[in-house]
């Protein structure tokens, strides 16, 4: 078996199978009070690894948020002499803190078993073609994910923070920053670029479905940079162009490794299409 395969190859797989197989005889179809049953073990099982992935979270609380406190030290360390402390402006706020923590990390440590609960409900109506396609297509959007989530965390979340420094010695305030507004821009950087990241994977998927073509996209380069930078304009909270540009520039390269890869989708696409034609 070959094991150097790209994702073209794959796709190309899974378009091989017939999508009109006949069901296995064996199995039998499930009534919709089975179907609801079934939704319901699966809601119940989702929830249980939440509170189990929540209550680890919050019991190595510390840990976790020596972890989350990273770019602000490393920040702090490339400053000699600068304090950088979070400050608590309310007696509630760090409870709400806490429950912040352990709901978003809880979340991202079940999200893998919850999504596998999940395929297990939603695979028994998807037929043989279906199923050899979303996995790959799974594994590819959650390693963009983790991919963008660690670019965000290491390189953008630090950056912004420096951004902010610069500015309030600038104007000449004082740094004092709250926990929320700490945590809040972790989120939205941390979730915001994992995110973006899944835009390549879209592109490929459009055109294995033949929603988009290749041609287009290298036809409106110019016009794709454009959106790439308004993306990267929405989802870094600061207006320097360097940040932005940090951020653009991996999405631009993942646009480019879309358009190559959309380009032997297509063209195994457009060959069986033509063999089916001519047959």
């Amino acid at each position: 078996m070959n094991e150097n395969r790209s994702p073209a190859d794959v796709l190309d797989d899974a378009d091989s199978v017939d999508a009109d197989a006949a069901p296995d005889p064996r199995e039998k179809p499930m009534g919709f009070l089975e179907h609801l049953e079934e939704l319901r073990w699966t809601l119940v099982k989702c929830a249980i690894v939440l509170a189990v992935a929540a209550t680890a979270v919050g019991y190595f609380l510390k840990e976790f948020n020596a972890v989350l406190l990273w770019p602000l030290r490393h920040v702090q360390a490339e400053r000699a002499g600068l304090t950088l402390e979070l400050s608590t402006r309310s007696v509630m706020e760090s409870f709400g803190i806490i429950i912040q923590l352990c709901g978003w990390g809880g979340l991202a440590l079940a999200a893998p078993f919850m999504l596998y609960f999940i395929g297990q409900f939603v695979a028994p109506a998807l037929n043989e073609k279906e199923r050899r396609l979303i996995l790959p297509s799974g594994f590819s959007a959650f390693v963009l994910f983790i991919l963008g989530s660690a670019f965000g965390f290491l390189l953008l979340v630090p950056s912004t923070l420096r951004v902010s420094l610069e500015i309030n010695d600038l104007l000449g305030f004082s740094t004092t920053w709250t926990p929320d507004s700490y945590y809040s821009l972790l989120t939205w950087l941390v979730l915001g670029v994992g995110l973006a990241f899944e835009f390549p994977l879209l592109i490929v998927i459009a055109i294995y479905f033949g929603l988009l073509r290749v041609e287009t996209l290298r036809k409106f380069r110019r016009h794709s940079v454009v959106a790439i930078f308004i993306i990267a304009a929405i989802v870094t909270p600061t207006p320097d162009p360097f940040t932005q540009t940090m951020f653009a520039v991996p999405l631009y390269v993942l646009f480019e490794l879309a358009v190559l890869v959309g380009a032997r989708v297509q063209a195994r696409r457009d060959a069986r299409l033509a063999a089916e034609d001519i047959a």
